[in-house]
């Protein structure tokens, strides 16, 4: 049974964060453990409270599933805090996790901040160098960067700078476009661009989440990075592609859309 294990917030809409890990996990056969940072009150139209963990708690979740279960893979969503993100640096160093997906989540789909301003520099500095492959979208690496990133023009740029800060990997976002989205997928050497039409829809919420996801747990059943990102971009447009309208905002996308996969 491959194993992955999620390190973020709890949805209560269901969408994104935790819960759409799990979907996510359970899409692609893989077995999903979780550790919550955070509890927000949360539905298809925003995020009306947060309430953060204390980092201890947060650790002994960690000890829990890496003492007992383990993972072939671990990803990262909502950490909230500096306090929150050294906690899990310390805990996945400590663990020598190798397959790191960090999703650097700052603001939720609906605008809601979701990462304290002081504690970007804890994950710049802390959790990127560990990371495998980060996956931030536009706004995400302009925060990162300091500098704005909003044209297809700029990403050049920012993929190679964004590496500079010490993931192996870095998958650039880039469904705040206008138009067609492109993806760039850059390891210090190779630039690999991943383009497909825009998809008129409203039912985009947790795309991040569930994007990096899947990276995840396919990750967890032994692809290559390329291949993981290419078959996990490839998941997420069917997602999107087969969503429903679920509540009066921007409804998730169809995690389960491809049914469950065999034993």
């Amino acid at each position: 049974m491959y194993k992955t294990l999620t390190i973020a917030g709890s949805d209560s809409g269901g969408g994104a964060g935790i819960q759409a890990d799990l979907k996510t996990f359970m899409a692609h056969g893989a077995y999903g453990a979780s550790v919550i940072t955070g509890i927000t009150a949360q539905n298809t139209c925003g995020v009306s409270a947060v309430e953060l963990l204390p980092p201890a708690l947060v650790a002994a979740q960690i000890d829990a599933v890496m003492g007992d279960i383990g993972a072939d893979a671990v990803k990262t969503g909502m950490l909230g805090s500096a306090d929150i993100i050294e906690t899990v640096a310390a805990k996945l160093k400590e663990y020598a996790v190798t397959n790191l997906v960090v999703d650097p989540v700052m603001v939720a789909k609906s605008g809601d901040r979701l990462l304290a301003e002081e504690a970007v520099v804890a994950l710049r500095d802390r959790l990127l160098p560990l990371a495998l492959i980060v996956t931030p979208n536009l706004p995400e690496a302009g925060v990162l960067l300091e500098r704005s990133v909003e044209r297809e023009s700029e990403m050049h740029a920012a993929v190679r700078d964004l590496h500079a800060l010490g993931s192996r990997y870095v998958l650039l976002k880039g469904g705040h476009l206008a138009g067609d989205p492109v993806d760039l997928l850059y390891d210090g050497e190779q630039l690999i661009e991943l383009r497909s039409p825009r998809i008129p829809t409203r039912h985009t919420h947790g795309t991040g989440c569930t994007y990096a996801a899947a990276i995840t747990a396919l990750l967890a059943r032994g692809l290559g990075v390329e291949q993981a990102v290419r078959d996990a971009r490839a998941y997420l447009i069917g997602a999107i592609e087969h969503a429903h309208a679920i509540g009066g905002g921007q409804s998730p996308v169809n995690h389960l859309y491809r049914g469950l996969p065999a034993a």
